[in-house]
């Protein structure tokens, strides 16, 4: 019948039933209570180390000032037995209801070492914003050196270019980069004049252009040297010609070289500076040849018409 092949259904699906779990026994076994003594044991005898010990009173001692009081405190039933229901101390209402914080020193520093660092990190950062204005102070004094150095290169330039002028305007020759016009005649007076060092003192050339022949004559007595060195060097210097000038001796190494005699007046003149030399040949070429250094031309009379002026400035 049905009923009967529905029972033995019922029966057969026994794999789809479950089976409750023994509920564990609340009370501790022996073998429990023994590996947790054995485990409280271990952590009991454990030996923590500094940094440990540390954390540790560290968190214990944060718990304890989290913890606000409340009834069961002793200081505050000591307190509430002698009429204090809570809130702030004192006359003022709107004092602190919290403890004072603490502050734990971990270092073997006094008292007043915290306000000493707070001092030295002051001065260190005073110290540090003083740097950082010398700096920039330093950047604009380093332009400012560098501003100045172009215009005493520049200047110098112009001086030894007044120089070339005024020599050229003396001696005839004004061929040069300043000048206008020349002649054979002064150019012969100026070879005659300027780089024959025998044929005429040094003194006896104007002083305003007087350092310019110096150099000439300085440079060429090397090159004189350099060139009786260069043929000296496959000779005896053991012999001794009679013919030989001071140059040779010299460059040979048989005699000490002469030094040129002192030129205070031109040692004077080298004393100023290169502006104010500048300004004096400048003043010179206007006053006797009516010649604008500024201007690059020499003007008919002493007028000079047209001219701007005596300064660079003046001319743009």
């Amino acid at each position: 019948p049905p009923s009967n092949m529905a029972a033995e259904g019922d029966e057969d699906d026994y794999l789809s039933m479950s089976f409750a779990e023994p509920e564990p026994s609340k009370k501790e076994t022996s073998l429990q209570r023994t590996a947790r003594l054995k485990k409280e044991a271990a952590e009991r005898g454990k030996v923590h180390s500094k940094k440990e010990r540390e954390e540790q009173a560290k968190e214990a001692r944060e718990k304890v000032l989290a913890t606000e009081l409340d009834a069961s405190n002793k200081g505050a039933q000591m307190m509430a037995k002698m009429g204090f229901k809570g809130g702030a101390l004192g006359k003022s209402e709107d004092a602190r209801t919290q403890p004072i914080e603490l502050l734990m020193k971990d270092d073997r520093g006094g008292i007043g070492m915290d306000s000493e660092k707070k001092r030295k990190i002051r001065e260190a950062a005073e110290e540090f914003e003083v740097q950082q204005k010398k700096q920039k102070v330093d950047f604009a004094e380093f332009r400012e050196r560098n501003k100045h150095a172009e215009v005493d290169m520049r200047t110098e330039g112009q001086m030894w270019s007044a120089m070339r002028t005024l020599e050229g305007l003396e001696t005839g020759d004004v061929n040069g980069k300043d000048g206008a016009s020349g002649s054979d005649e002064g150019d012969e007076q100026r070879h005659a004049a300027i780089q024959s060092p025998e044929s005429k003192p040094l003194r006896s050339v104007n002083l305003l252009w007087r350092p310019l022949v110096k150099q000439r004559l300085e440079r060429e007595r090397n090159r004189r040297m350099r060139h009786d060195l260069d043929q000296s060097l496959s000779r005896n210097t053991a012999y001794d010609d009679p013919d030989a000038d001071d140059d040779d001796k010299a460059a040979l190494g048989t005699e000490v070289e002469i030094l040129d005699e002192e030129d205070p007046e031109l040692n004077e003149y080298e004393s100023l500076t290169t502006a104010e030399r500048l300004k004096k040949i400048v003043t010179e070429l206007r006053d006797k040849y009516h010649y604008c250094f500024w201007c690059k031309f020499r003007y008919p009379d002493a007028s000079m018409e047209g001219c701007p002026g005596e300064g660079e400035d003046e001319h743009g």
